[in-house]
């Protein structure tokens, strides 16, 4: 089933992208893949037509076996935690539903278990897996928001790196008009307050779970997203693919990400390094550090650890079967030459 569901999507994409020839601005772009993800998500609550109950049972220390009665479909577990206390309302980044990871803002469909997850776990190895991933979506929107309306900006995926790697990434090509660019210092404080707005916002990271040819026709001006899509739907039990929305930024996630971007409090843009040329051009990584509201480092450790971040991540890019040169190591990126920022910044004037 998952099979045909792929096949078809294949298909989808060859005719999508024959119809989707005209480049859209990064605005219009937003725009449109703001509005299908609210469409399908109005689709799918209207398919609940009457209210079923059930029963969520509570693996949280202090209300330990306590019974909830919530809407089937429709509750979730961040609607759980509002029965409880403001703080685990506030500190909850992720959930375990029947002992299986579970974001706070996607509906509980059973009868279930129900653990809240925060950053001072004992054993914090789901949520800190969520929140890096997190950290580097919130990354790609802002980069994906950052240029002038006349530079296009393909974000790749994501590389899954652990948190011992010392830094998140998000792979991306920018537009060839900018390959001679060399991000300063001041870019990257740019990017970096850009992402603390976000961050102010407390904006949720809203998951939804979509048919490859809804997520092919959501990405209908991105080849590499639509390929992404059908990679992504092959590894799914269900042939299904999630999508997250994070104001109105939509993107695909290979995994679970945390329940809004207020729970990242330290959060630096620390690096943006150049891979090498491939046939989407040139292959860029941007790289940054990030601590949660409950374990912020003093400003001594902080710094350490952004020196760290700085450094090259290296682990094979997103396109490396199809790069025409190989992962350089860090000592051998090169800087090229600096772009004078008050003459050419790629950025829109504040």
């Amino acid at each position: 089933m998952a099979c045909s569901s792929v096949c078809g999507a294949l298909l989808l994409r060859r005719m999508v992208s024959s119809a989707a020839a005209t480049r859209l601005s990064t605005a219009e772009l937003r725009g449109l893949r703001n509005d299908l993800f609210s469409k399908e998500q109005a689709r799918q609550r209207a398919l609940i037509t009457r209210t079923e109950k059930i029963e969520v049972t509570l693996e949280v220390p202090g209300h330990q076996g306590t019974l909830l009665i919530m809407n089937k479909g429709l509750s979730t577990p961040r609607c759980c935690a509002r029965h409880l206390t403001e703080w685990h309302v506030n500190s909850s980044a992720l959930a375990l539903v029947d002992g299986e990871p579970w974001p706070m803002h996607r509906p509980l469909t059973q009868n279930c278990s129900l653990a809240l997850l925060h950053f001072k776990m004992e054993d914090p190895h789901h949520v800190n897996k969520a929140y890096w991933r997190s950290c580097a979506a919130l990354l790609g929107q802002v980069l994906q928001n950052a240029f002038k309306e006349e530079f296009s900006v393909e974000l790749l995926t994501s590389p899954e790196v652990p948190v011992t790697s010392g830094a998140f990434c998000c792979d991306l090509v920018l537009d060839s008009q900018l390959d001679s660019w060399v991000p300063s210092e001041e870019a990257l404080r740019s990017l970096t307050r850009d992402a603390h707005q976000l961050i102010q916002q407390n904006l949720p990271w809203e998951p939804l779970q979509v048919s490859p040819s809804f997520a092919i026709k959501i990405f209908s001006h991105s080849s590499y997203k639509q390929k992404e899509v059908e990679e992504r739907a092959a590894e799914s039990a269900s042939g299904l693919v999630t999508l997250y929305r994070c104001g109105d930024h939509v993107f695909v996630s290979g995994g679970h990400l945390v329940a809004r971007t207020g729970l990242c409090s330290q959060y630096d843009v620390t690096a943006i390094h150049n891979l090498g040329q491939t046939e989407l051009g040139l292959l860029r990584r941007a790289q940054g550090l990030s601590l949660p509201v409950q374990l912020e480092a003093h400003h001594t450790v902080w710094r350490k650890l952004r020196g760290r971040a700085e450094r090259l991540v290296g682990i094979p890019p997103t396109l490396s079967s199809e790069a025409k040169s190989p992962l350089p190591d860090a000592s051998a990126v090169q800087a090229g030459a600096e772009v004078d920022p008050s003459k050419a910044s790629p950025f829109p004037q504040q």
